[in-house]
């Protein structure tokens, strides 16, 4: 069928080679092709496409070692902007058809077609010999349809004409809008590839990304069409495939979802052993215009989780009646005596004045990173307010986001009234070659101290924030730096890192005491994708480490957290990790592994014992027990394993909708038990159905 379909389109779209002008049709032009005589202009055309090709090609591994010989179709358009557009490839191995889209991704714009001096799209047709050879100026030059002059039979014709409007028309405003792709670690999973192949100038750290970022290495509706289920009911079309509500107009669009999250599951660590989650929301998206559009979505939730889950749960709680704060998601009744009562409500608005600029305003959240983990800005926290720009030229992206965050501990609530703060975050991120990106990461936190609101002098998008902090008071803002780095060996695999500063004392480092002041944490990991010569096998190690009181401050409001969570890394400071993470899809069918094993160093929280040991980073840092000797682990050492497996069906695609079953196990071994903290071992088994939209972090 892919065949006969490669063929049909061959038959209908201008073939690259040789092709006969009409008097009032101008093919597109390279800008090396500019002083050709008009006739000459086609040739010169199709000399560039292929010999660019041909050049920025990199063969496949898996079509190197089976010594493959045979064609690669591919159907492009290029569009009345000079644009180029992969519309279909064919080839035996996914992987010539991935390595074509992306060379084709690179074709620098061209003047326009034009048929009567008017800007046109023309759609070409080109068949490469693999292995690839070079152009040759003869009528039997290599890998290039030869032109169709004959007529076609108006049947055919008709059909294609139809194939062509569809591929040409159909495609879903959502994907090419400025909307944020829900961050979701495995649905990024599915494109990571793409927009980290060598040679790609894309920018992946700072997230959620936009359709329009990842428009051009991953086509969206292609993959929802691969695994498009034939159904020709209605109810059929939504159960499987499409939006429950899609309206599309010229300068319109919408979209709706009723979502879920129904689980129920057993915990072998409880009395009560029973789990189980009952969320209902909606989804509500749409663009006006080209460069305007919105999200808004309202979860109604009630579940009660493995026992360890509820007693964090519970002892983050906020000031106030209600019983916990369910971390990243927010305050929480009780419902039923022994479970929790949630709502969470985000929404935002994305605008694009220009290619190069994007503007949000929301309630939502954000992340900086490669990594499953963040130590720069996580998504562990409840949802807050924010502001964010990003603007992107050349090879640099810049992203200035601030945020309105709570403390909702009793000690800073005044007038039953939580104390508000703010951030000011600044990430600048550069392609230094096709291979290596690196980032510059700048945050400060204020807040309430002395009567003071938001500080109109961190409205500065581009500034040194310390040297603001320093000006408005050394002690008016908590400043943390920070520097990213990726390096990609080749498309399939790549390394990547962060490091965070929050304070650093050379002469400390080189006295080699361990200065409490040394505060700071790294993070390195790999990446590799269609793992051992396996398409969509994706494989990832991580390892964290954090210096105790990195995060925290003297002042009590001005620490890097938000609802009583960290906005970095979960487990907040005074720990390391290692990460283990397999991912695995075929068709709608999916798999993930994942194994985490960690060193954390926590408090006692006693009368004779009630020093800070740098975990807490809500507690202030002069409460710590010695200025030296301050190494990760100290306090209450624990040593703690997570592991979890997954498998499941996507139902839907459109939606994210997923039946699952999951397995976890949580083994938590502190070297000495208090009230709060206490040996558990606990075994959770899940099973449901569920929108998968945002990350759920259970591995605490």
């Amino acid at each position: 069928m892919n065949r006969l379909f490669a063929c049909l389109l061959i038959l209908q779209s201008i073939s690259i080679f040789a092709q006969e002008q009409p008097f009032y049709e101008k093919p597109p032009v390279f800008k090396s092709c500019e002083n050709v005589v008009f006739e000459d202009l086609q040739p010169c055309f199709d000399k560039t496409v292929y010999n660019f090709v041909y050049d920025a090609f990199q063969m496949p591994e898996d079509v190197i070692n089976d010594q493959y010989k045979g064609d690669l179709v591919v159907l492009f358009e290029v569009n009345a902007e000079g644009g180029f557009k992969v519309l279909y490839t064919d080839a035996v191995y996914n992987s010539l058809q991935e390595e074509a889209r992306r060379v084709f991704k690179l074709l620098p714009n061209v003047q326009p077609a034009t048929y009567s001096g008017n800007p046109i799209f023309k759609q070409y047709s080109v068949t490469f010999s693999i292995p690839l050879t070079p152009y040759v100026e003869q009528t039997d030059a290599p890998a290039i349809v030869e032109s169709i002059n004959n007529p076609i039979d108006s049947r055919v014709k008709n059909e294609l004409d139809s194939i062509s409007k569809s591929v040409k028309f159909n495609t879903k405003k959502q994907f090419k809008s400025s909307l944020n792709i829900p961050f979701s670690h495995s649905y990024y999973a599915k494109f990571d590839r793409n927009i980290n192949l060598v040679g790609t100038n894309s920018h992946t750290a700072s997230k959620p990304l936009l359709y329009t970022d990842v428009d051009n290495y991953y086509d969206f509706q292609a993959e929802e069409q691969k695994i498009k289920k034939d159904v020709s009911t209605w109810l059929g079309r939504k159960f499987w495939n499409d939006h429950l509500v899609e309206v599309e107009g010229k300068d319109y669009w919408f979209l709706a979802d009723f979502v879920m999250d129904l689980q129920v599951g057993h915990d072998t660590d409880s009395d009560f052993g029973t789990t189980f989650l009952n969320t209902r929301g909606v989804v509500f998206q749409g663009g006006l215009g080209k460069n305007f559009s919105f999200s808004t979505s309202f979860y109604e939730s009630q579940g009660r989780f493995a026992q360890y889950y509820n007693s964090y749960a519970e002892s983050i709680k906020a000031w106030g009646p209600d019983p916990a704060l369910i971390p990243g998601r927010g305050i929480a009744k009780e419902y039923s005596g022994d479970a929790y009562d949630f709502p969470v409500a985000e929404a935002y608005m994305s605008y694009s004045p220009a290619k190069f600029l994007n503007l949000q305003f929301g309630h939502g959240k954000n992340f900086i990173g490669d990594g499953y983990r963040s130590l720069l800005v996580s998504d562990v926290a409840v949802p807050s307010p924010y502001l964010k720009l990003n603007v992107s030229f050349w090879k640099l992206k810049y992203t200035s986001t601030w945020s309105w965050l709570k403390d909702v501990r009793p000690e800073v609530t005044e007038d039953k009234t939580y104390l508000t703060k703010y951030t000011s975050n600044h990430y600048l991120s550069l392609n230094v070659t096709d291979r290596l990106n690196i980032g510059l990461f700048e945050s400060v936190v204020w807040g309430n101290t002395n009567d003071r609101g938001f500080d109109v002098n961190y409205l500065n998008p581009i500034i040194f924030l310390r040297a603001i902090e320093f000006e408005t008071g050394q002690g008016a803002g908590n400043a943390i730096m920070g520097f990213t780095s990726k390096y990609k060996l080749n498309d399939n695999m790549n390394l990547y890192g962060q490091f965070i500063l929050d304070e650093f004392s050379l002469n400390d480092v080189t006295g080699g005491d361990k200065s409490w002041k040394n505060k700071f944490g790294f993070q390195l990991g790999y990446k590799y994708y269609n793992a051992f010569n396996v398409d969509n096998l994706y494989l990832q190690a991580e390892y964290n480490q954090v210096r105790p009181y990195t995060y925290s401050h003297d002042t009590i409001t001005l620490n890097y957290g938000n609802y009583n969570q960290s906005m970095a890394h979960l487990w907040g400071a005074n720990f390391r990790e290692f990460i283990l993470i397999g991912r695995y899809n075929y068709e709608r069918w999916f798999a993930d592994a994942k194994l985490i094993l960690g060193v954390r160093g926590l408090d006692f929280n006693t009368l004779e014992d009630g020093f800070s040991y740098g975990g807490d980073i809500f507690r202030d840092y002069n409460d710590r027990p010695s200025d030296t000797n301050v190494k990760i682990g100290q306090g209450i050492k624990t040593k703690t394993v997570n592991a979890e497996l997954q498998a499941g069906y996507l139902i839907n695609p459109s939606s994210n909708l997923k039946l699952f079953t999951n397995l976890s196990y949580r083994n938590f071994n502190p070297d000495a038990t208090t009230t709060t903290t206490f040996k558990s071992n606990t075994v959770w088994f899940n099973i449901g159905i569920r929108s998968d939209l945002f990350n759920w972090y259970f591995d605490l």
